[in-house]
């Protein structure tokens, strides 16, 4: 396994139930091919546009594709989502959802959710298949339904990533799932260098999902990691 560094990759190996294991070319290009492995549909790529003129970094195909997918084993009827963007995350959530689900989506900044709605349109999604929330997710969330959700995804504020895992466990119905986005951090979390506030809040993040009684956790290593943990029934 590699472990994410500072600059790269700071670590060439890493201690796994005793065994040391190398890291080598054809690992990083199996990885890479893994996260890449599914093929985006022309709705996909304009709002991937959308985003990089926006300046905001969605999802990776592999996340996305992680994400359909525990949707769907789920048979998620309810999701939440914090940080809409311009419909990137939102486009793989509705594909796993059941065709009768709603994705409830918040987001800061109403420019980007008129970009997803744009987005969901054209992947063929009808307005009542989503619900859009302007707003502060913080200020939202509070107004949402108590075991409401299948599945609450988080790709929001990193400062506010505790709160947001409050926030899950009363929404999740029991056997719900709740997911963080971009827990890797470029690879800073496990750089053992000084690092910013954020960061230093990410690893709090993991060590309290990781610690939870309440959660069974699981890190994937797509995209820029994604955080996973299934609500105890």
């Amino acid at each position: 396994m590699r472990v994410p560094g500072g600059s790269g990759y700071s670590q060439r190996r890493v201690q796994l139930r005793g065994q040391e294991r190398p890291i080598t070319a054809n690992r990083q290009t199996s990885w890479a091919f893994a996260d890449a492995f599914v093929a985006e549909d022309d709705a996909l790529r304009w709002a991937r546009d959308r985003a990089r003129e926006a300046g905001l970094s969605p999802v990776s195909p592999g996340t996305g594709a992680a994400l359909r997918l525990l949707a769907a084993t789920t048979d998620a009827k309810a999701v939440a989502e914090i940080g809409t963007g311009t419909g990137v995350s939102g486009i793989y959530l509705l594909q796993g959802l059941r065709p009768d689900g709603v994705l409830t989506t918040v987001d800061l900044v109403p420019e980007h959710q008129q970009f997803a709605k744009q987005s969901f349109r054209a992947a063929g999604y009808a307005a009542n298949r989503a619900r859009f929330i302007p707003g502060r997710a913080l200020d939202v969330l509070p107004r949402l339904a108590d075991g409401g959700y299948d599945l609450v995804f988080c790709d929001g504020d990193r400062m506010e990533s505790l709160d947001y895992l409050a926030e899950s466990l009363r929404l999740l119905r029991p056997g719900g799932l709740v997911c963080f986005e971009g827990v890797f951090a470029g690879g800073r979390t496990v750089d053992s260098a000084a690092q910013p506030a954020e960061v230093l809040r990410l690893r709090e993040l993991l060590r309290a999902i990781r610690e939870s009684q309440e959660l069974l956790p699981s890190l994937l290593p797509v995209g820029d990691g994604l955080l996973c943990a299934v609500r105890r029934p």
